[in-house]
């Protein structure tokens, strides 16, 4: 018989009190109180130590390439010694990954946290321009990129004084170091001392005035993170204990991979989740429902972390009856609300699959309030609550706390949080004041449960399918181009993608403005998801209210009301 089920306060209690799984004491960080966890590792780099003790189990399956926990520590050592002897990376250097999701990405994330350097996760999407401001901002002289990132820094490599080691090349390019080539298999890991507040991982985001920040992260927060996922998990099994049958799976946990590594929730809660817990990870080249069934059934995939759409795909694809998903008992994700039509269907839709959902940004390391099972089919359109190693308020433009029910910007503290961004202390003090409390930008309300619902988002920002799109940065490429006179971007509903990107444009007096040129300009500036797939041609100058700000909500009605 399973134990009897706890209520949220109990739950919490019991695992974070002192006898608990994830014990929280008090711990001043840079000069402030927090609570974080007793047991928080003091680095990646021991964390990863004890990864290795899985052995030969299972962690990496890539197509129908297995590498096992030993494997992989073996080749962090010897890429770790490479990044050490031949490029002289050194404590507090930035090392960049520009790749799609190999298991190479793994190995020199491990590598370059492990021999305390800073990870920098470039976006897989960045056209060259955009990769080029990412090295110019962080500063980083070597790369791990694989063909087509290669491919993309060709132009500027030189320029950048950038050393890049290929991954997986096809063909030869000149001033690029082929992995195979140059790495001793046999070389170990030098020793370096790494303290938890040291910089750990750079992680971009886009930015409100036009340019990507890089968000830093230390040891500490990123770990802080990961064990808050583990927290809240530990949280969800007492509230609802599995029950003990036939039916109920007993496989051994196993996460599909269909998000991004340079995410955070890709890189914390999946990758780091998996290698903390001694958990398979199944790897796609690909996004693509019908393979990703195909895999769930062959591995029997436990955990499918997505954004929303995701879900939707399975769920709608014609392999859906065909493939067992019965191994299934978490579906979900986050990156954007779900609809509740959508918890409801996966709720019935898999016959162990709980539906559950995160909210988490680039800042918190991905940890934030979730919700799930039960609780989670209560209140559909709530993003859940947070264990108390994060805080949660909502507060007035004045940053003053309002009352329960009433929506507010939404404000998160904890030892999860990022230090800042790189090099631009007053974005960063935009955003994280005195106290330690990170402004998300979205607007929502708390109920008398604690349960958070975002109502609407504060920044001018597009939610495409996970990914944040910010307006301004979009808007200052389509002003680049000729004939342009005014331009405002914005989102309109879709109901695969959550949001799709729109522009409407004016032109300049006497001018043709060309849609298709205009396009091609944006796709050779920006990643393909942030190009507009609506484009309205305006004759009229653009609403403005009397301050003169562009009325994007009118705009936007008008779109689509004129789909509709």
């Amino acid at each position: 018989m399973p134990d009897a089920p706890l209520s949220w306060d109990e739950a919490v209690a019991r695992v974070t009190g002192p006898d608990g799984r994830y014990p929280l004491i008090d711990a001043a960080i840079d000069g402030r109180p927090y609570r974080v966890f007793a047991n928080t590792p003091p680095s990646l780099r021991f964390l990863f130590e004890l990864a290795g003790g899985y052995g030969d189990q299972d962690y990496l399956v890539y197509e129908d390439e297995r590498l096992s926990f030993a494997e992989v520590r073996s080749r962090v050592g010897a890429m770790g010694a490479l990044l050490h002897d031949r490029y002289g990376v050194r404590h507090g250097d930035r090392v960049a990954i520009a790749m799609r999701n190999y298991p190479e990405w793994i190995v020199a994330f491990q590598a370059i946290t492990s021999i305390g350097a800073v990870a920098v996760a470039l976006n897989a999407w960045w056209t060259t321009d955009e990769l080029e401001y990412g090295f110019e901002d962080c500063g980083a002289k070597v790369c791990v990129a694989d063909q087509e990132r290669v491919a993309r820094l060709a132009p500027v490599r030189e320029g950048l004084g950038l050393a890049v080691i290929g991954v997986r090349l096809t063909e030869d390019a000149v001033g690029v170091d082929r992995l195979e080539a140059v790495l001793e298999p046999t070389a170990a890991l030098p020793e370096v001392a790494i303290d938890p507040d040291d910089d750990a991982t750079i992680l971009y985001t886009s930015g409100t005035t036009g340019h990507p920040k890089g968000a830093v992260s230390t040891h500490r927060a990123v770990l802080s993170g990961l064990l808050a996922f583990g927290c809240r998990s530990a949280v969800g099994a007492l509230m609802e204990p599995a029950a003990e049958d036939a039916d109920t799976p007993k496989d051994r946990t196993a996460y599909i991979l269909v998000v991004p590594l340079f995410h955070a929730t890709g890189l914390i809660p999946v990758m780091l989740g998996t290698t903390a817990s001694g958990a398979k990870l199944v790897m796609m080249y690909r996004w693509s429902p019908e393979r990703a069934l195909e895999l769930i059934e062959r591995e029997r995939v436990t955990a499918f972390v997505g954004v929303p759409t995701m879900s939707w795909d399975l769920l709608e694809s014609p392999d859906f009856e065909k493939r067992d998903t019965s191994s299934l008992v978490s579906v979900g994700g986050g990156g954007a609300p779900a609809p509740a039509e959508l918890v409801r269907r996966v709720d019935r839709g898999f016959r162990h699959g709980k539906p559950q959902i995160g909210y988490g940004m680039t800042e918190t390391n991905a940890y934030g309030p979730g919700n799930s099972g039960a609780d989670y089919l209560r209140k559909p359109t709530s993003s859940g609550r947070a264990v108390p190693v994060m805080e949660i308020q909502v507060v007035d433009d004045d940053g003053n706390p309002v009352p329960d029910g009433e929506v507010g910007e939404i404000c998160f503290r904890g030892p999860n949080l990022i230090r800042g961004y790189w090099n631009k202390p007053e974005a960063t003090a935009e955003v994280i004041d005195a106290d330690g409390w990170l402004r998300s930008g979205d607007l929502g309300r708390l109920d008398d449960e604690g349960f958070i619902y975002v109502e609407d988002r504060a920044k001018d920002m597009v939610l495409r399918a996970g990914e944040n799109i910010y307006c301004a940065e979009v808007e200052g490429a389509v002003y680049e181009f000729p004939g342009v006179a005014e331009a405002a971007v914005f989102g309109v509903p879709h109901e695969r993608l959550g949001e799709e990107v729109a522009l409407a444009v004016v032109a300049s007096p006497g001018a043709d403005l060309d849609v298709d040129g205009l396009l091609g300009h944006l796709k050779r500036h920006l990643a393909a998801f942030k190009v507009p797939s609506i484009v309205e041609i305006r004759t009229e100058r653009l609403p403005r209210n009397a301050s003169g700000k562009v009325l994007k909500r009118d705009l936007r009605d008008e779109v689509v009301a004129g789909a509709g």
